[in-house]
C-alpha cells in the first residue's frame, strides 16, 4: 500500500467522517421538505384568485347562513302585518319557519328529466319482476308436467306388467280346463312367430278397427278371469265360486288392493 492511500480502517480515515446517525437525519430532512412544500401549496391557494363560481358559492352559503335583516323589504312588509322573527307563517303560526331550501341545478338536463329517469327505472324493474314471475311459473308448470309424465309412465309400466301376469294366468287356467285355443289371441302371451302372423293378418283387416290399449285389454281379461275362472291376479287366488270371489276379494282393480 502506498503512502498516498489511506487505510479505511485507520483512525485518521474514520475521524474525517461526519457523525451521521442512521434513520434520524434523513427522515428529518424529508419532513422539513414536506413541510415546506405544504406551506408553499397553502400560500399558492391563498394567493390564487377565486373563480366566479367559487365566489358565487361562497356568497350564497354566507347568505343562507345569515338571517334576514330588517332592511329587507319583504321582511319589513311581513313585520307590518304582524309577523315576528322565528314565528311560523299563517294566522295560527303553524306554517313554515325556515326559508325554502335552494336546489341548485348544475347539469344540462331538463327540469323533468329526473322524473322520467325514475319512472323508466321503475318500469324496467317491474318488467324484470314480470319476467322473473313468468320464468318461475314456467318452471313450476314444467316440473308439474314432468311429474305427471313420470307418474303416467310408471302407471303404464304397471298396467303392462299386470297384463302380462293376467295373460300367463289365463293360459295356465285355460289349459287346466282343457281350453286349447284362447278366446282372443292376446288373451295368452304370444310368441315372436305368432306376433308376426298377427301383424300380417292385421294388414289385411280394415283400417277403421280401433286397437285396444293395454288398459282396455287388462280390464277385459280381468273380467274374463273373474267370470270364468273366479281368479283375481292381485289376490293371486282362485276362489270356489262367484259368491266366494265377491265376499273375499276387495275389487276388480289394482287400486282396490292397495
Amino acid at each position: 500500500m502506498s503512502d498516498e492511500e489511506e487505510d479505511y480502517m485507520s483512525d485518521a480515515f474514520l475521524n474525517k467522517l461526519q457523525d451521521v446517525k442512521p434513520g434520524v437525519s434523513m427522515p428529518r430532512r424529508v419532513k422539513e421538505a414536506m413541510k415546506k412544500e405544504e406551506q408553499h401549496k397553502e400560500k399558492n391557494v391563498k394567493n390564487r384568485q377565486k373563480t366566479y363560481k367559487e365566489q358565487e358559492k361562497e356568497s350564497r352559503e354566507a347568505a343562507l347562513q345569515s338571517t334576514i335583516s330588517n332592511e329587507n323589504k319583504g321582511f319589513a312588509l311581513l313585520q307590518k302585518m304582524g309577523y315576528k322573527s322565528g314565528q311560523g307563517l299563517g294566522k295560527q303560526g303553524a306554517g313554515r319557519v325556515d326559508p325554502i331550501p335552494l336546489n341548485i341545478k348544475t347539469d344540462r338536463g331538463g327540469i323533468g328529466l329526473e322524473e322520467v329517469k325514475k319512472r323508466k327505472a321503475e318500469e324496467e324493474l317491474e318488467h324484470y319482476r314480470q319476467k322473473v314471475r313468468a320464468r318461475q311459473q314456467n318452471e313450476t308448470k314444467s316440473l308439474e308436467a314432468f311429474r305427471s309424465r313420470v307418474r303416467t309412465e310408471r302407471e303404464e309400466r304397471k298396467i303392462e306388467g299386470d297384463l302380462r301376469r293376467s295373460q300367463r294366468s289365463c293360459e295356465q287356467l285355460d289349459s287346466q280346463k282343457g281350453i286349447a285355443v284362447p278366446r282372443e289371441d292376446w288373451y295368452w302371451i304370444q310368441t315372436k312367430d305368432e306376433d308376426e302372423e298377427d301383424e300380417l293378418e292385421d294388414q289385411d283387416e280394415q283400417e277403421d278397427i280401433v286397437e285396444l290399449t293395454p288398459f282396455d285389454k287388462l280390464q277385459i281379461l280381468t273380467s274374463y278371469l273373474r267370470g270364468v275362472h273366479f281368479y283375481c291376479i292381485w289376490c293371486g287366488t282362485t276362489y270356489n265360486d262367484e259368491d266366494d270371489l265377491d265376499s273375499h276379494c276387495p275389487g276388480d282393480t289394482a287400486a282396490d288392493h292397495d
